[in-house]
């Protein structure tokens, strides 16, 4: 952090700003108190950042054009930093600095991209030059408060127009796009139209996992490479980033899948065309968030995935309309009847409406779930489609499974399940119907069975009516011993 003189520091420090105003990389170094604190053990920023940094240095020197930055990046790699860093570079080195910051989702938005902005604007030697609040960052001078400003503003494809609105001639403008794969072409338009002020400094900066092969965030690196400076950053060589975690993942997935390409390696997924479930939205599901009132109503229904070799697990799902959550996955055994006590268990535990089993590997299962006298039904992967355009049962089921998650449904959070969505291929057969890759074929490409989706798409296997639970209440209530007519 600078020293300023005891004499005249705020003078000293608008000098300073001044000096730096174009190299947003000194300007890092100078503005925090790097090795004490909170910054204990740091020095400033890791190489990839201050590449960047120096990037906008050396546009804004030699450019009148917008400086437009892409970078694709794995977990953890300190993009958020990097936001928080530009937006307070900007707003402090020149007057009447505007901009806007967006993100893919608003929780991303108001949970990471601005709350990282909260700690940095903690941190700055000239927090006291602006006002921080849930939604904006802006001068403290009143003359000043409405032209000196960056806002947060969550994106919508039928509010386009607060995007339209970013002119500044003569000063600078800031837009920055965080997980910007996500964020919808009509955005990126109406974004692009609006920067093209003469004489002014324009810095278009958008940050994100690479989660699709198609969109604007995409084509920054491939149709549209010669107009922006782009990075893809591998999360194993960076400083911050926990190692052990990243090698789990590998060890886990293999260097190869999209999930370590998106979230390790900082690549665009391979997926091809024949992916049946794209990345984006088995990516969009995982983190989505429900409540309760969106679907307590819907019937509770059990899938149980059996395994087929020694490496695959049995798992076992549930769903409830929009909702689905993992009840339970174990290592392969022959001890059917174990299984089928546990899945009388969650049976019994969660009041489900319905149980369905894969026959494949199932039937044992399913027998020993006879002696319990439980109604449960098996699923013929193999069988005919009750949905015109699918070859068999299993295609069918996944088909279901694929609209369900397009129209909202809401998986875990889990690697593993992301995985398993995004791992099965698919092709038109000569009868014009959709064929799921098999798991034998998924295995001779080097992937796992797809168990926890397969868990989950048994789900859908047959219509289910949910049980009358109010009646169930009503005679749970009247068993009680409650004395209605006591004291």
């Amino acid at each position: 952090m600078a020293k300023l003189s005891a004499q005249n520091p705020e003078r000293d420090l608008i000098n300073d700003m001044v000096s730096i105003s174009k190299d947003p990389y000194d300007w890092v170094l100078y503005s925090f108190e790097w090795g004490k604190g909170e910054l204990l053990g740091f020095d400033g920023p890791d190489v990839w950042q201050k590449d960047l940094l120096c990037a906008i240095r050396d546009g804004l020197l030699t450019s009148n054009e917008a400086i437009r930055l892409a970078t694709a990046s794995g977990n953890g790699v300190g993009k958020s930093a990097l936001v928080s860093w530009i937006i307070l570079w900007s707003l402090s080195t020149f007057e009447d600095t505007r901009g806007i910051v967006t993100a893919n989702t608003e929780n991303q938005l108001r949970t990471k991209t601005w709350a990282e902005l909260a700690k940095w604007y903690r941190l700055f030697i000239a927090k006291h030059w602006f006002t921080f609040t849930a939604t904006a960052i802006y001068s403290v001078d009143p003359e000043h408060e409405k032209t000196w400003r960056v806002d947060q503003i969550p994106w919508s494809e039928h509010n386009s127009e607060a995007f339209a609105g970013l002119h500044n001639k003569g000063k600078r403008i800031i837009v920055i796009m965080d997980e910007a794969s996500a964020i919808p072409d009509i955005i990126w338009e109406v974004t692009e139209g609006a920067l093209t002020d003469e004489g002014t400094e324009i810095i278009w900066a958008v940050f994100g996992n690479p989660t699709r092969n198609t969109g604007r965030f995409h084509s920054c690196f491939a149709k549209s490479r010669n107009r922006w400076k782009t990075w893809q950053i591998d999360s194993q060589t960076v400083k911050i980033t926990n190692k052990e975690q990243l090698s789990q993942w590998i060890g886990d997935y293999g260097i190869d899948s999209d999930w370590v390409r998106v979230h390790v390696l900082g690549k665009f997924p391979k997926a091809s065309d024949l992916q049946f479930i794209p990345t984006d939205i088995a990516e969009a599901a995982a983190g989505r968030k429900l409540g309760e009132n969106s679907y307590y109503w819907a019937p509770k229904i059990i899938g149980l995935d059996p395994a087929w070799t020694g490496g695959d697990n049995i798992v076992i799902y549930l769903r409830q309309g929009l909702m689905a959550k993992k009840l339970a996955e174990f290592q392969k055994n022959d001890d059917d009847s174990k299984i089928a006590g546990a899945l009388a268990h969650y049976e019994d535990a969660e009041k489900a409406d319905a149980v369905f089993i894969d026959q494949g590997y199932g039937t044992g299962i399913y027998s020993f779930g006879k002696t319990l006298n439980r109604n449960w039904t098996l699923v013929n992967f193999g069988a005919k489609s009750g949905t015109p355009g699918f070859a068999n049962k299993r295609a069918e089921i996944w088909g279901m499974l694929k609209q369900w998650l397009i129209e909202g449904g809401c998986v875990p959070k889990d690697p593993k399940m992301i995985v398993d969505l995004t791992g099965p291929e698919s092709h038109i057969n000569i009868r014009d119907c959709i064929v799921l890759e098999s798991k034998d074929s998924m295995r001779k490409r080097g992937l796992a069975s797809p168990g926890n989706a397969d868990a989950l798409a048994l789900t859908f296997a047959f219509p289910v009516k949910a049980k009358n639970r109010l009646a169930q209440q009503i005679k749970e209530f009247t068993n009680d011993k409650y004395d209605v007519l006591g004291d």
